[in-house]
């Protein structure tokens, strides 16, 4: 069925304007006024978008058959002790799905793509709030329930998703005049709410001891969890691996953060 339809054209670097430019991506951009059929129909050939797109767009459903589970299974509405973890599951739901659209139609004009991506950075900072509402619900140490830090948690989580978002947009204004500038302030948009977050679960997992402290197989999970965020943050900030093949990683393998 897709042989019969025409596939839009993909370019190289030198023939999209700059605001479009990927750092070490040297090929596979899409026309930069697509339109939204284009948009879509690039979804079914490969161009420096596609893994994106589609390693978002899947977990996206994912996590929303997580939330039915929950919801449906545990009779999540009749059990307040439920409800953080539903909110936490509605922001897994939210954060992969904005994230696919804003790849999917960011090729569409220079001001559609700072749009998409602004609502990415948004859905973004409103999964990190719901990381941390649910940790303050489950993760924090029984020493520190009702402390004054845990009343604090999360309306400071909360505002840290209005200042994050707003400054991760700003971000993309002086991208041109100073890239770098513009690359630090995403990186700390995006490092700061994790870091303030995992707060109770670094304290839990590394420095809690004696009675209610973790100390079983879910430790594992959590060194992983820490260990994987570590990695994107590391891989996002140094662009690698395409850094070290400009051109070899167009498709596969490049940082999946580098606009968002």
């Amino acid at each position: 069925m897709l042989s019969l339809i025409k596939l839009p054209r993909v370019f190289t670097i030198n023939q999209v304007p700059k605001v479009f430019h990927e750092d070490s991506i040297i090929s596979g951009y899409r026309h930069p006024c697509s339109s939204a059929t284009d948009c879509i129909l690039s979804l079914f050939q490969l161009t420096n978008e596609t893994l994106n797109i589609w390693t978002h767009f899947l977990p996206t459903w994912y996590f929303l058959w997580k939330v039915v589970t929950v919801v449906l299974m545990q009779t999540a509405w009749q059990d307040s002790f439920i409800w953080p973890l539903v909110i936490f599951l509605l922001t897994c739901c939210i954060y992969p799905l904005a994230s696919s659209c804003a790849h999917t139609f960011s090729s569409m004009s220079t001001r559609a793509r700072h749009i998409c991506f602004f609502f990415d950075y948004g859905a973004l900072s409103l999964y990190s709030l719901g990381s941390a509402i649910v940790y303050s619900a489950y993760v924090f140490p029984d020493k520190w329930v009702n402390s004054f830090f845990h009343h604090c948690y999360v309306p400071i989580a909360m505002l840290n998703t209005v200042i994050c978002t707003a400054v991760a947009c700003y971000s993309r204004f002086p991208e041109s005049q100073g890239p770098k500038f513009s690359k630090f302030l995403r990186v700390v948009a995006f490092a700061y709410p994790y870091l303030f977050d995992n707060i109770p679960l670094f304290y839990r997992v590394f420095l809690c001891e004696g009675e209610g402290c973790t100390d079983n197989d879910t430790n594992i999970l959590h060194y992983n969890h820490i260990a994987l965020a570590l990695l994107t943050g590391f891989l996002f900030a140094t662009h690698l691996p395409e850094r070290l093949a400009p051109g070899s990683f167009d498709y596969i393998g490049k940082t999946d953060l580098r606009s968002s």
